[in-house]
């Protein structure tokens, strides 16, 4: 596992791991006609490829719709940039990991993503297959409807293979039931976006290995179809590795006891048969959870105030005030936000962060008229 941070300049605020590893709806639904040629005297500049429109509502609460734009390389341009957009579109919070991936035609690579969002309320891991063409990444946090973010990925070509072929982005949340708007199609030959699809739906027909030690790094070879594009979950929790349309390559997480797995794909969702089972001793827990400071550190009793909370160990956590849930919570390793319930009464209430780790010392949260 190498810590890689983001390109200059965001280096202190983000924070992404790179493990070298070995449609879902396209929101666009015309192809944009491709850009003429520049002259012979000088190449013109290129403009940005037409951005596709939303996708239209959705009928999953909890909804995550991708798209992508960007100067794509082509003509004369032999590198180029894009974007990786997604949109949290659903009428409740997204929650729990969401999967993206970056398929890239023959001829064309990247050297991963950059990823900055504010506030740091989540954690963001990414994955490159060797040859740069296939890229993973995982958003674990909830996304507030409307939310919207993207990540940027810098192209480059191969000298004498023709710039073509067909760039995909797919998104992929096991809380979204919706398979529409999942994918992101652009056909870098004719310059447009290609036509909607919809990928079937995934089945799960077994597990090479059903048990495994606590501490976790077993490999497992989840079977089925429809898989492409898709991220295991055991107990919940991702699994690093790869799938192809019939077979899910994976390493599994650390656990205990019997364990759900499943495979989100921009599909659906579809569980195994059996279940994973964690032999011997767990793994340690992490570290307890600290908070160190609030901001704001007040509201109204009434509650619905946004509360930042500031800490240490906080990855996956929960937020209480007074021992009432806060809603609306997203918790990455230093920074937590959260939306502050109705108060009993003015004054004082505790904030706690509880995670695997434990709770958190309280810090004070004041009520006001």
């Amino acid at each position: 596992m190498i810590t890689r941070l983001a390109k200059a300049g965001l280096a202190v605020a983000l924070s992404v791991t790179t493990l070298t590893t070995g449609a879902v709806l396209t929101a666009g639904a015309a192809a944009a006609a491709a850009p003429k040629a520049p002259s012979a005297k000088a190449p013109a500049p290129k403009a940005p490829a037409p951005k596709a429109p939303t996708a239209t509502a959705s009928t999953s609460a909890q909804h995550v719709t991708v798209s992508q734009s960007g100067n794509y390389p082509g003509g004369f341009f032999t590198t180029g940039t894009m974007s990786a957009s997604w949109v949290s579109a659903g009428t409740a919070d997204l929650t729990g990991p969401t999967h993206f991936t970056v398929d890239l035609p023959p001829g064309v690579t990247t050297d991963g993503a950059m990823f900055y969002s504010t506030p740091y309320d989540y954690t963001f891991t990414e994955t490159l297959s060797p040859d740069g063409r296939h890229l993973e990444a995982v958003l674990t946090g909830t996304r507030v409807v409307g939310k919207s973010e993207f990540m940027k990925l810098n192209l480059r070509t191969t000298p004498g293979v023709p710039i073509a072929g067909v760039i995909t982005v797919t998104a992929a949340n096991p809380n979204d039931t919706d398979p529409t708007g999942h994918v992101s199609r652009y056909d870098l030959g004719t310059g447009g976006y290609l036509p909607a699809t919809a990928q079937a739906a995934p089945s799960v027909t077994g597990l090479d290995t059903t048990t495994g030690p606590g501490t976790g790094g077993t490999a497992v070879t989840v079977s089925g179809s429809n898989l492409a594009h898709g991220m295991v979950l055991v107990g919940g929790v991702p699994a690093p590795g790869t799938c192809t349309d019939t077979a899910c390559t994976v390493t599994t997480p650390g656990g205990s006891g019997s364990a759900l797995v499943s495979v989100a794909t921009p599909g659906g969702t579809a569980a195994a048969p059996a279940g994973f089972d964690y032999t011997g001793a767990a793994p340690p827990a992490p570290p307890a959870p600290a908070v160190t400071s609030l901001s704001p550190a007040s509201g109204p009793v009434a509650g619905g105030t946004r509360v930042n909370v500031i800490g240490s160990n906080l990855t996956y956590g929960t937020v209480a005030f007074g021992g009432v849930p806060a809603t609306h919570v997203s918790c990455g390793p230093s920074f937590c936000t959260a939306t502050a319930p109705a108060g009993s009464r003015t004054g004082p209430a505790d904030v706690t962060v509880t995670t695997a780790g434990g709770t958190s010392a309280p810090v004070t949260y004041t009520y006001t008229a």
